[in-house]
């Protein structure tokens, strides 16, 4: 039993795997490198196989497990609610978790279809009200150092303003037809493929960093590979009961163009088919007064070009994000030791208590999904039509790039 005297959160995670693990990774650093506000108690771990999930609770360092979700929800060490788990149960586990009074965490995208985000959106409000409550959606490359400057240098006016952005989510993880299937390709669990998978983070990211959303959008989705071999881990998966192969529900590529708020041009380009791209996220913002890029496979690292210096030696300039000055860096290691993928989603942590605690909701707040998600919904209506121009409509309160 903690020692602490600070007040005790107890929190609950459903889903154990990679993003379980990862979240599992922030809950259990966050408290050894910040000064968090609460005394974090990572209660109970929740998943249906009641073998596996033992298993995941002693090597992820959760003290208790449940094979039924609700009854994690119903618990009265629960304090937060973690949700971890494929797109096709998100809106129902946290509706459930904020009708219960207990603060919410939820993997990206928010949910499957804007109805289902609508509706989180409407328990978010009813349970900060009834019960002062926060919810917020987990799209963690916000919390990149490098990313938080990139905010930080356009909205201090280091650009001008903001005329194109470039947004690209390359992978290649599919690229093989080999690869087999996985409930990322059943549009059932997953919603959508590398739209929703990846494409909603670069969406989020392009309206961060600009502080300005999308107001409308034209683009076209594509699959390559229609039908994979089922692994056996993978049997149970929607169409799949006693055959070889199953279909591919979803898309592989997406490409759109929209534009922000402000009249500026964005292109965006997510896909899983990018031989030789591991995880590139990669954002360029051009305004009337500079420039600047990012990659996250290169992610301590924001080049900057300020237009405005002498042509003879401008050029861009290579940032180094790891100065104590930087956003979150003081907590960690001394001037030049570059931080990974896990510290994005400690960071998460950071904020979330920290909204908590000031009883402000932290950012990306469910409005703000609700805005991606009718993005990402415009986009499949413009490639059902022709790919034609599907404007987007405005999410009260979804100010989306503001800073939380």
């Amino acid at each position: 039993m903690s020692s602490s005297s600070l007040p005790r959160l107890g929190v609950g995670m459903i889903g154990y795997a990679f993003m379980g693990a990862a979240h599992s990774q922030a809950w259990r650093t966050a408290p050894r490198f910040f000064p968090l506000p609460f005394d974090v108690d990572m209660a109970v771990l929740c998943g249906r196989d009641e073998g596996r999930v033992r298993d995941a609770a002693a090597r992820l360092a959760w003290h208790d497990v449940e094979t039924d979700w609700r009854a994690l929800v119903a618990r009265d060490d629960v304090d937060l609610v973690d949700v971890c788990t494929p797109g096709d149960t998100h809106a129902e586990i946290a509706v459930a978790a904020l009708e219960a009074g207990k603060h919410v965490l939820c993997e990206k995208p928010l949910a499957n279809s804007v109805a289902e985000a609508e509706r989180m959106v409407a328990a978010a409000e009813a349970a900060a009200a009834a019960h002062g409550v926060v919810a917020m959606v987990g799209f963690t490359y916000r919390r990149v150092p490098a990313i938080q400057l990139a905010r930080q240098l356009v909205a201090e006016g280091r650009l001008g303003q903001v005329r194109h952005v470039r947004a690209q989510y390359l992978q290649d993880w599919i690229a093989d037809p080999a690869a087999p299937m996985s409930w990322r390709l059943d549009r059932s669990r997953a919603g959508s493929g590398a739209l929703g998978d990846i494409g909603a983070h670069v969406v989020d990211l392009a309206q961060f960093i600009t502080g300005e959303n999308l107001t409308g959008v034209s683009g076209m989705l594509e699959t390559f590979v229609h039908e994979r071999p089922v692994a056996a881990e993978h049997s149970g998966l929607h169409g799949t009961a006693g055959q070889g192969t199953a279909q591919v529900t979803v898309d592989d590529a997406a490409i759109f163009y929209g534009r922000l708020s402000g009249g500026g041009l964005a292109t965006f380009e997510a896909t899983r088919f990018a031989w030789g791209r591991k995880n590139a996220i990669r954002v360029e913002v051009n305004g009337s007064a500079g420039s600047l890029a990012f990659d996250f496979e290169d992610m301590n690292v924001l080049h900057l070009f300020d237009a405005t210096e002498d042509t003879r030696t401008a050029g861009f300039r290579r940032i180094v994000v790891t100065e104590p000055e930087h956003p979150f860096v003081a907590a960690w290691w001394p001037a030049g030791h570059g931080l990974g993928y896990e510290h994005g989603f400690t960071h998460q942590v950071v904020d979330l208590l920290g909204g908590i605690a000031s009883g402000e909701a932290p950012r990306p707040t469910f409005a703000d999904g609700l805005q991606v998600q009718r993005v990402l919904a415009a986009v499949e209506e413009s490639s059902t039509s022709g790919n034609r121009w599907v404007p987007i409509q405005e999410t009260p309160a979804a100010t989306v790039g503001a800073h939380e």
